[in-house]
């Protein structure tokens, strides 16, 4: 997504946020809300756009417009300015608790002067929320289990989509420094946590000082926290720190091996190289006795020294790549590149797809794929799902974009699994399609054994090809709920049913630890964007680097097989 849409985009959805917990009108807050989702996924750079046009985009009312065109000229929505001052800051951190909603959260903020999530958990240890009006005992109870799953540790970390933008701006404009060798994000970001805290940004440099100065000065700081000689933290305008170290060249492939981390991996690499009589640190690799540097440079340069193959950023976690990396079994993960379509897809026709099916259709051809799976949501998900009649009509529409698109448009469904496994429509009518994604979307409060009778029974059925989002999280916001992940991975191998990685930012779901269990399993995995808008597309990169943080594989993954290899693994099951 371009800077500027992810940033407008970000400011109208906290606009949209902090009107609902003032309690303001729905539909007003539903305005904005879709005015982020459609600037988010709008095809074109708002920042190429004029005052003029921005107001004539589909969906976007004149009272929204004249904000954007504020931000543009100014730099601040006046009205959003307005809403942080008068909305208690402890209101906007107690709603990031899953399963608190606005409402709740004033009652909290207040009536109570809960005004933190650890005030909240320490309110909810010591009794004082019990019989306080409009907050009952299941809330109570769901809030202890959200809290618990939340964990404190993460209470202070974003999801990796919503830094990854502004680490991305921050390096390209010292990119364009002709005083800068060489740019580069590290940190748990360039691993590709599911979370992140702080952004680390690391450059070569022969003029340490000017690059310095020139980050403290840029537009995208808000405010300057620290300025030595090696480190400069800058707390930037989403709220987010970042830190610059600037290196000399010749250190380069070292000093990233050391900010990107993880301290784990790093600690190994350092006993490694102990063990040959060297020390490694972030200026190089260098020969104990004689102080000589052996390598340093780049990173492939310090990891051959030290008898390695490069280790993907991905993969640093120390969870065996070293040990993996020295016998030859580190396995060549899956990219992008690897990737033949998506399998989890969704268009206007069902009521939260935000583009046509013709637009998601082209777009998924842009990217270069071979096949894209539309599926719709089915009857059973009552206010976006499609009936019979409804997806047959859809049905003739594919058919008729297929006749003007080289890329194969498969013709699928999302169903819902029910409380007892059962799925949308009959059997024959579910055998129509050429490719099914079954998940739960309902009573997502249920235990574990109940949640994987329900997985395992859906995959029972010929027409499900691919368990979706299978533990049904949305991080920071939604805990995933339980399921007994070895007869999960049982049933799937057993029953020839891929489990996806959903690539969605909000979900990373399966995540990289699950993908690590299901492709010892020898599970079939499915990366899939679960796309609802033509932005959305972009997202399959977030599950990419979540398959690779588990050691999958190409092989491993159902959507790097040729269209005609995807159809026989569809044809095997029925």
């Amino acid at each position: 997504m371009p800077w500027a849409n992810e940033d407008v985009a970000a400011r109208l959805a906290e606009i949209a946020a902090l009107l609902e917990l003032q309690g303001a009108d729905r539909f007003r807050v539903r305005a904005y809300e879709r005015a982020a989702a459609l600037i988010a996924a709008a095809p074109v750079d708002l920042a190429e756009l004029s005052d003029e046009e921005v107001a004539k985009l589909s969906g976007i009312g004149s009272a929204i417009s004249s904000k954007i065109a504020e931000y543009r000229q100014t730099g601040v929505i006046a009205k959003l300015e307005e809403l942080r001052a008068d909305v208690p800051a402890g209101m906007t951190e107690l709603v990031r608790v899953p399963g608190l909603g606005p409402k709740t959260a004033r009652i909290l903020c207040v009536d109570q002067g809960i005004d933190s999530v650890e005030a909240l958990q320490r309110a909810l240890e010591d009794g004082r929320l019990e019989g306080v009006k409009g907050v009952g005992a299941k809330t109570l109870e769901r809030l202890r289990e959200s809290l618990e799953r939340m964990g404190a540790k993460d209470s202070d970390r974003r999801p990796v989509a919503a830094v990854l933008g502004m680490a991305q701006e921050l390096r390209r404009r010292l990119l364009a420094r002709d005083d800068v060798g060489d740019a580069e994000i590290a940190g748990s970001l360039r691993r590709m946590r599911e979370t992140v805290g702080d952004l680390d940004i690391l450059v070569s440099s022969a003029e340490p000082s000017a690059v310095m100065q020139a980050f403290r000065d840029d537009s995208l700081v808000a405010k300057v926290l620290a300025a030595g000689e090696s480190k400069t933290s800058v707390l930037t305008v989403r709220g987010v720190q970042a830190d610059l170290r600037v290196v000399d060249p010749d250190s380069w492939g070292a000093a990233l091996i050391y900010f990107t981390g993880s301290k784990a991996h790093n600690v190994r690499l350092r006993e490694r190289a102990l063990r040959r009589g060297l020390t490694l640190n972030e200026y190089g690799l260098f020969d104990r006795e004689t102080e000589e540097r052996r390598a340093g440079r780049t990173e492939e340069e310090v990891y051959a020294a030290l008898g390695l193959p490069w280790i993907p950023p991905t993969m640093r976690e120390d969870a065996g790549e070293i040990a993996a990396g020295e016998d030859g079994t580190l396995p060549t993960v899956v990219t992008v590149e690897d990737l033949r379509g998506d399998l989890h897809g969704h268009s206007d026709w069902s009521g939260d797809g935000k583009a046509s099916l013709e637009a998601m259709v082209l777009a998924a051809a842009d990217r270069g794929w071979a096949y894209w799976a539309v599926t719709d949501h089915a009857e059973n998900l009552s206010m976006n799902g499609l009936s019979r009649e409804r997806m047959l009509e859809r049905r003739r529409a594919i058919a008729d974009l297929q006749e003007r698109c080289e890329i194969r448009i498969l013709d699928g469904a999302e169903l819902n699994i029910g409380l007892n496994g059962e799925l949308d429509y009959d059997a024959e009518f579910l055998l129509g399609f050429d490719f099914c994604v079954a998940s739960i979307h309902s009573h997502m409060d249920r235990g574990a054994a109940e949640q994987t009778k329900r997985l395992v029974a859906a995959m029972h059925h010929p027409a499900v090809n691919v368990i979706g989002h299978p533990t049904g999280r949305r991080i920071g916001r939604r805990p995933p709920y339980d399921i007994d992940l070895e007869e999960v991975l049982g049933a799937a191998a057993e029953t020839g049913t891929a489990l996806e990685v959903n690539a969605s930012p909000q979900r990373l779901d399966l995540s990289g630890e699950m993908v690590r269990r299901a492709v010892e399993g020898g599970v079939t995995l499915a990366i899939s964007t679960d796309a609802h808008s033509i932005g959305d597309l972009d997202s399959m990169r977030f599950g990419v680097a979540t398959a690779q943080r588990g050691w999958a594989a190409p092989e491993q993954i159902l959507n790097c097989r040729p269209l005609d290899g995807l159809l026989e693994f569809v044809a095997a099951k029925r």
